[in-house]
């Protein structure tokens, strides 16, 4: 049975389903639209998959998952001898994986999330953006790509030589923040900060995305 997704790839959690997927060299798979301009994620058939009801969705056969970070890993573990091996190749390379993962979820994301809510998503909605949450997350994410920018100058990519799924779960809202919120001063201003960006999202797999998102 093929699997389905259901979400939207400008939706940033969508856009690192469809990543991971086409890391994993993954073609078998249905993307299913769900129209977030009417309130489909917020109708009583999507709410029996989602009871949050937010995007995206995966249907493997009779296993529905929601969570992008817990679909990236189910489609990492699933499609192991295939394509990158997003979960390196030891015990030691998977837990480094998943540390920077946790690091990605709750240290880096609360920060460059609510900087693109409030400078792209809130105006699409034809909200206006709080200024002074953006200068105070700024604030905070400058901490935080202050402990990157040290990691990264002896580790080409977070969890060590290798491109991880930890890399690929920062790619889709550091796209928004660098080229939509135009707030990536503090990734471009760091020398290997900068590198590692640089490297990750010029992957085929992110442009593979990218061309959907357009």
């Amino acid at each position: 049975m093929t699997i389905k997704i259901y979400g939207m790839p400008y939706s940033t959690c969508t856009a690192r389903v469809l990543a991971t997927l086409a890391e994993k060299e993954v073609e078998d798979y249905e993307l299913v639209p769900v129209d977030l301009s009417v309130g489909a994620h917020k109708k009583p058939e999507f709410l029996k998959m989602q009871p949050f009801g937010m995007i995206p969705v995966l249907q493997d056969s009779d296993l529905t998952i929601y969570e992008s970070r817990a679909m990236a890993r189910y489609i990492s573990d699933k499609f192991e001898s295939q394509g990158t091996p997003l979960f390196g190749k030891t015990a030691k390379d998977k837990a480094l994986v998943n540390q920077w993962l946790e690091v990605e979820s709750q240290n880096y994301n609360p920060c460059v999330s609510s900087i693109v809510y409030q400078l792209v998503f809130a105006p699409m909605h034809g909200r206006q953006g709080d200024e002074t949450v953006v200068k105070q997350q700024l604030e905070k994410l400058e901490k935080v790509l202050d402990i990157y920018e040290a990691h990264l100058s002896k580790n080409k990519y977070l969890a060590g030589e290798f491109f991880s799924l930890a890399d690929l779960s920062h790619i889709p809202y550091t796209f928004y923040l660098v080229n939509m919120a135009k707030k990536g001063d503090g990734i471009t201003s760091r020398k290997h900060v900068s590198a590692w960006w640089e490297d990750i999202s010029s992957r085929a797999s992110w442009k593979t995305v990218t061309a959907k998102m357009n």
